[in-house]
């Protein structure tokens, strides 16, 4: 196996399970800050976000020798991941604070002024009046920058589909932030 933080997923997942326990912990530092937006922007509140991501790093750790195609973990990971994140949204069915929005507002670090903080702000309140389903494609797409290709396979769908998600996720922010332009 490579050394380093090079190696392959794959390479570390046959390690893990091989008994070098302590790779594991590459892959979390791997994906943990990528993975950690998706939830607070799926959540609404970068503290559940953080519950979900490690909950899900654990789950993923116990259920390794589950993982069919190591070469492919982050998939597999980002299964676990979004339905723990589905879960805690079905187990707090209220809608997120404004205060949550402002916290995940928060941790986006760029320099734009208080105008830009604003919309921010306003588009994360309008993300968490979508559909979790509109919203999680609008993350994978905005916020992590994947391809509906890509999206497709992760969420096990078609690209027709994805996309009639994400022209109803864009009409509602339109009407949602009509009066934010």
């Amino acid at each position: 196996m490579r050394s380093g933080p090079q190696a392959a997923d794959g390479e570390i997942v046959r390690a893990v399970l091989a008994g070098d326990r302590e790779s594991y912990a590459r892959l979390v530092e791997r994906y943990r800050d990528r993975y950690a937006r998706y939830a607070a922007r799926m959540l609404g509140s970068a503290d559940a976000a953080e519950d979900a991501l490690q909950d899900a790093f654990v789950r993923a750790y116990d259920q390794l020798a589950q993982c069919k195609d190591p070469d492919n973990f982050i998939g597999w990971f980002f299964l676990i991941l979004r339905n723990r994140c589905f879960a805690e949204r079905r187990r707090n069915r209220t809608s997120a604070s404004l205060e949550a929005a402002n916290d995940v507002a928060a941790d986006d670090r760029t320099d734009g002024g208080a105008e830009s903080a604003e919309r921010r702000r306003a588009l994360q309140v309008a993300l968490m009046e979508l559909t979790p389903d509109q919203r999680e494609v609008f993350v994978l797409k905005h916020v992590e920058g994947l391809s509906y290709t890509e999206i497709a396979e992760r969420l096990s769908t078609s690209v027709p589909s994805l996309k009639m998600r994400m022209h109803r996720a864009y009409d509602t922010l339109r009407e949602l932030l009509r009066d934010h332009t």
